[in-house]
């Protein structure tokens, strides 16, 4: 037998091994705990007062520059990641998104910049754009059949 061979035998053994020791006693806190919507409500609104004071702090004419907010936004997402967790939630989860999503419109709803235009580039940089990859497929296949008829002389 290979030894790579015995070796992934043999880890596989050891992998089945340890995981009878795991039985469903011991999984059994973990899958009975449920979310507590009512109170994940109540912990992120407390999360959003939070960060409503500290951007109280912010001049709103900075309020679409992230560099003036930044660590009061990451404390935010924390505090709604820790409550959601604490409560037996999963996080991000549909009730933060929305409170989330309603905390965006407050503070950043006239933060969207006017769309780019994408403009098509001159001629001539369009024409040097695709002639360049046609003429080198055109170039490959000719050195490909002239290297193809000369292959008694290469050999």
């Amino acid at each position: 037998m290979d030894p790579r061979e015995s070796a992934v035998l043999k880890l596989f053994i050891v992998s089945f091994l340890a995981a009878d020791t795991v039985t469903l006693e011991t999984l059994t806190p973990i899958l009975n705990k449920s979310c507590d919507e009512s109170r994940l409500q109540w912990e992120v609104e407390v999360c959003g007062d939070d960060f409503k004071r500290d951007m109280d702090n912010v001049d709103p004419q900075y309020w679409c520059n992230l560099t003036h907010f930044i660590s009061e936004y990451y404390l935010f997402t924390l505090c709604t990641e820790t409550k959601s967790q604490g409560v037996s939630c999963y996080w991000p989860n549909p009730l933060v998104e929305s409170y989330i999503i309603r905390i965006h419109k407050h503070f950043f709803s006239n933060c969207t910049h006017t769309p780019v235009e994408w403009v098509d580039p001159p001629d001539e940089t369009l024409t040097v754009l695709i002639l360049v990859p046609v003429v080198l497929t055109l170039a490959m296949i000719t050195l490909v059949v002239w290297c193809s008829k000369r292959s008694d002389l290469l050999a």
